[in-house]
Parts: structure tokens; C-alpha cells; sequence
């Protein structure tokens, strides 16, 4: 058995799925796949298997189980501090944990105006007015974080951090439903699904071939 374990549900609209599995995936840490079929009649009974909130994702290390992503990121980083999971910089790293702790809680009409679904074809979404306040706050925290600490690569602190892998399902849902994008949210969205990760991730998405609808494929 794997020393780690990361059970995920479907990636073509996992969203909380993708965000440590694209940082364990970038930072090599290797793992063992855990997956359940999500929106299906048996999703329910095979999630409480491995779940104590019914939900994933969920990580087991060698039994011990860490469930929500903030949660499974901050565990990681605890145990590689050399991955530099978090920025060293205190200042760097008190604005990474803020952004990606606004990502956890916030954004809700973000993310059920535009619901990460990887297999729909892209195409401008008009959002309502207060999901339209909610991508520009994105872009603004995008911005910040690029203009004060991503000066030493393309992502939100320079190097991947846990505040991009929060970000990572967001970055989807900019590039299929945002239509013309400013060219310095482009420039960060093509830098998130540039990374072998999120590439890894796109293909996989690509060979899933249940029936069950996406997020926004209901009728």
C-alpha cells in the first residue's frame, strides 16, 4: 500500500478534487489514487467509506486521514517544508494563506455561475452582477500577489504554492467561460495550464466517459 493515498472524485468537475492532487502531482510526492464516482446512486456509500464528511477530497497517510484541502495542503507542507509549499517570506506567505483562505470560503457566484467543467466547449458566460464583483476581486488578488511577490516566475508567488493549487479550478473557469481575458490574467491562467500537472490532469478528464452530467449540464 502507498504511504499516501488521495481519494478524488471525477476530474472532469471535481473542483476541490484537483487542488491537492495538482500540488502533490507538481511538488512529486508520490501517491496512490483513490476514486469515487461522483452524482451516482452508489457516490453516497462508497464516499462514507473513506470519508468522515461525505465529501472529497480526502487524504489517508498510512491511516491517518486529513479531509478538506486547506487542511490536506497545510499537512504537506508541514511535512515538506523543503517543497516550499508556502512562500518563506513571512509577508508573501501571510497574503498566500489570506487569498487562498478567501478561495476556501468566498466566491460563490464565481464558482455556481461558472462550475469547472472540463469538458465544455469554451465560450463566453455573462455572470450576474455580484459574480461579476467576485471575478474582478479574483483578478485584483491575482494581480496583488504577481505585483508584490511573482517577480521570480509566472505564478501568484513565483513558484507554484498552495495559493495556486486553490486557485488551479478558478484558472479552469476562467479559460472556459471568461471569453477575451485581460492580458495579465491570460498571461496567469496560461501559466496554471501550462504546468505538466494540470495538463496530467486535462488528459485524464478527457478519457472519463460516464453519463453523469457536469455541474452545468442539468436540465
Amino acid at each position: 500500500m502507498a504511504e499516501f493515498t488521495l481519494y478524488i472524485g471525477n476530474k472532469c468537475f471535481s473542483s476541490w478534487s484537483l487542488r491537492p492532487w495538482v500540488a502533490m502531482k507538481h511538488l512529486e510526492i508520490p501517491f496512490e489514487e483513490g476514486f469515487v464516482r461522483l452524482r451516482t446512486p452508489e457516490t453516497a456509500a462508497n464516499l462514507a467509506k473513506v470519508s468522515p464528511t461525505g465529501l472529497v477530497p480526502v487524504l489517508n497517510h498510512n491511516g491517518r486521514i486529513v479531509w478538506e484541502t486547506l487542511a490536506i495542503l497545510e499537512y504537506l507542507a508541514d511535512l515538506f517544508p523543503e517543497k516550499n509549499l508556502w512562500p518563506a517570506d513571512l509577508g508573501a506567505r501571510a497574503l498566500a494563506r489570506s487569498v487562498a483562505t478567501e478561495m476556501h470560503s468566498g466566491f460563490r457566484e464565481v464558482r455556481y455561475g461558472w462550475p469547472m467543467n472540463l469538458r465544455r466547449p469554451k465560450g463566453h458566460k455573462p455572470l450576474d452582477a455580484e459574480g461579476e464583483a467576485q471575478r474582478e476581486r479574483i483578478e485584483a488578488l491575482w494581480r496583488e500577489c504577481r505585483e508584490k511577490h511573482g517577480k521570480g516566475g509566472p505564478f501568484l508567488f513565483g513558484h507554484v504554492t498552495a495559493a495556486d493549487a486553490m486557485y488551479a479550478p478558478v484558472v479552469t473557469r476562467f479559460d472556459t467561460y471568461g471569453g477575451e481575458l485581460a492580458p495579465d490574467t491570460r498571461a496567469y491562467v496560461d501559466a496554471v495550464l501550462a504546468t505538466p500537472a494540470m495538463r496530467h490532469w486535462y488528459a485524464e478528464a478527457a478519457k472519463e466517459t460516464w453519463p453523469e452530467p457536469g455541474p452545468d449540464e442539468q436540465d
